[in-house]
C-alpha cells in the first residue's frame, strides 16, 4: 500500500490511477492522517451500479457531506 500526501495525489493523479489500475492500493492523506483510499474496482457494472446506489442511499440517510 502507498500513501501520499493530497498534495502528490493532485499533482500525479494520472500516474497514481495507473498505479492502481495495475493493483497498487493508494491512500491519501491531509496533515499526516488517511483520508481517502484509491482502489481498483473488481465488480462488474451492475455490481458497481447497485453499490453506488446503496451508497447515495446511506449517504441521503445519514446526512453526510462532502465538505
Amino acid at each position: 500500500m502507498k500513501t501520499v500526501g493530497v498534495y502528490e495525489a493532485r499533482a500525479h493523479f494520472s500516474k497514481l490511477l495507473d498505479e492502481v489500475g495495475a493493483g497498487e492500493t493508494v491512500v491519501t492523506t491531509r496533515h499526516g492522517k488517511p483520508g481517502a483510499q484509491l482502489t481498483r474496482v473488481r465488480c462488474s457494472d451492475s455490481e458497481l451500479l447497485q453499490r453506488a446506489k446503496e451508497w447515495f442511499e446511506y449517504r441521503d440517510r445519514e446526512g453526510i457531506t462532502l465538505g
